[in-house]
């Protein structure tokens, strides 16, 4: 086979081989996630993971791919073996100079993100804290400043981390929202606008960085981009709104949400951005890793089991009575959620009508959260700890066990943009009862894998939870339902290939091969 010049010449003078995605000039393009949170290193949820997660899987396809997330103590903590790239730099957010630097991550607590170039931005004025966002229940009051130094920083350290590379910047949520707001703004004749395409990934659409009018100074912004087709939003700052209009494009993270997003019950006083986005915005269901995911390969369940030989499924069961607390039985099903205590989970239909806990099950939570919602299970769960256990400390660990040894998975969510736990949930023969929502709708069919219902609502939750325990009193029906979710395939490599497909039409570039 004979090697094309161009390529020949390519590898002689050891360049990098052509990547699947193009700037229009034949140039190959970086990617740089730029996040507020990245397993394992900092996260308060599901963001951080599906970050890690899509950038693993385009790193493994040949695109090469970083990361870039603020230090904050928590990361520090979590990535001991970081060196830094030069010295500290400043960069200029409103009035203020920050100084800033950037550190490179050499070696992970595992190999997950050994493919992975990963970076933080460290300013010890705004990260050096114990809390992520803000003590629970609150937010630091500077979170405008702090991510606003952010994305500005992120936005500085491209050359450092692309070279003379153009760029696919991929930002996540309203923490990084400002950074195509300043790329398309206040940078946007500088070279490094010119050679960056954005794209923002809404994954949560309830928290949008909402600041007083006075913030579009402090962030040196101009007046003049205060108005309600960019930054303005019922007379306050609205980070995310920012963010949505200048992105090159805009993702959520399942097909149903992105539609839910266009309507004024789903969109969260945003809908019509989402509506005028046009093409400019799809959903693109994420994924779990089906490696790390699997009952017949997870070293720590108390024993591997498949869709063919599901032995392993009760000593897994057993084991999670054992450590949890609840009476050892198989006389009725063990009936799961494992997801942060607050409103948007559905705990107030869960709470909302007291037979719930007399159906015949046991129940196990696990997770933290509000206080009111901590409280009210902790007392239900004294008054009958051998039948009802919640477990507040949250560990990825207990939550593999919980899964495989879990018969139902509750997911009553008020919203839920994609959510991960169902999928795993499936993959694990756990059958989930959860409400026809964003990625619920679509990674769950209703009486084969799982159990949907519609209506917020207490009964209309307590019919289909209803209807999930009848189902695991006959046997053979119960046997079939467990074996198709189990079948079911979430794998990363799907949704990657969708963005892939989106980032060449961001980029404009000619599809390789």
């Amino acid at each position: 086979m004979t090697v094309p010049a161009t390529e020949l010449a390519r590898k002689t003078a050891g360049a990098p081989p052509d990547s699947p995605l193009r700037w229009p000039s034949g140039e190959n393009v970086q990617i740089v996630h730029v996040a507020g949170e990245l397993a394992p290193f900092a996260r308060s949820g599901g963001l951080g993971e599906a970050v890690n997660s899509l950038a693993r899987f385009q790193a493994a396809s040949g695109l090469p791919t970083s990361i870039v997330m603020p230090l904050y103590d928590t990361a520090r903590n979590n990535a001991p073996s970081i060196e830094p790239v030069g010295p500290t730099f400043r960069v200029q957010v409103g009035p203020r100079h920050e100084t800033v630097r950037l550190w490179k991550l050499v070696s992970a607590p595992d190999d997950t993100l050994a493919n992975v170039r990963v970076y933080f931005i460290e300013s010890e004025a705004y990260f050096a804290r114990p809390y992520i966002y803000g003590p629970p229940g609150s937010d630091y009051l500077d979170n405008a400043r702090r991510y606003a130094c952010f994305s500005m920083a992120a936005i500085a350290s491209l050359s450092r981390i692309a070279g003379k590379s153009p760029v696919l910047l991929h930002v996540h949520d309203w923490h990084t929202a400002l950074a195509p707001v300043f790329l398309r703004t206040t940078l946007a004749a500088t070279e490094v606008a010119r050679r960056t395409k954005v794209v923002l990934t809404v994954h949560n659409a309830g928290y949008q960085g909402h600041f007083p009018p006075a913030t579009m100074s402090d962030l040196g912004l101009r007046a003049s981009l205060f108005n309600w087709k960019q930054l303005e939003w019922y007379g306050r700052v609205n980070v995310l709104k920012g963010g949505l209009v200048f992105a090159d494009a805009v993702t959520t993270v399942s097909p149903t949400h992105a539609h839910e997003l266009r309507t004024q019950a789903g969109g969260f006083g945003l809908d019509g951005v989402f509506v005028q986005l046009r093409d400019r915005f799809i959903g693109i269901t994420n994924g779990i890793d089906q490696q790390v995911w699997d009952p017949s390969t997870d070293r720590v369940l108390a024993a591997p089991y498949s869709a063919n030989n599901l032995q392993g499924k009760l000593q897994c069961r057993e084991a999670l009575q054992l450590e949890t607390g609840l009476r050892p039985t198989d006389e009725m099903p063990i009936v799961a959620m494992s997801a942060r205590l607050v409103s948007q989970k559905g705990l107030d239909l869960i709470l909302g009508d007291p037979s719930y806990f007399a159906l015949d099950a046991q129940f196990l939570f696990l997770g933290a959260g509000e206080p009111r919602y901590e409280q009210a299970l902790t007392a239900i769960a004294e008054r009958a700890p051998n039948r009802i256990s919640v477990q507040l400390k949250f560990t990825e660990e207990l939550e593999h066990k919980l899964l495989a040894g879990a018969d139902i998975c509750l997911m009553p969510s008020l919203y839920e943009p994609c959510g991960l736990t169902q999928m795993r949930a499936q993959r694990y023969g756990t059958i989930p009862v959860a409400r026809r929502v964003g990625g619920l709708a679509d990674t769950i069919e209703d009486g084969v894998s799982g159990f949907l219902f519609d209506d917020y609502t207490s009964d209309d939750f307590m019919r289909a939870a209803m209807r999930a325990i009848d189902q695991f009193e006959d046997p053979d029906g119960w046997l079939v339902m467990v074996r198709e979710a189990m079948a079911r395939d979430f794998d990363w490599g799907r949704s990657a290939e969708k963005y892939l497909n989106l980032y060449k039409r961001v980029v404009g570039a000619a599809i390789s091969g």
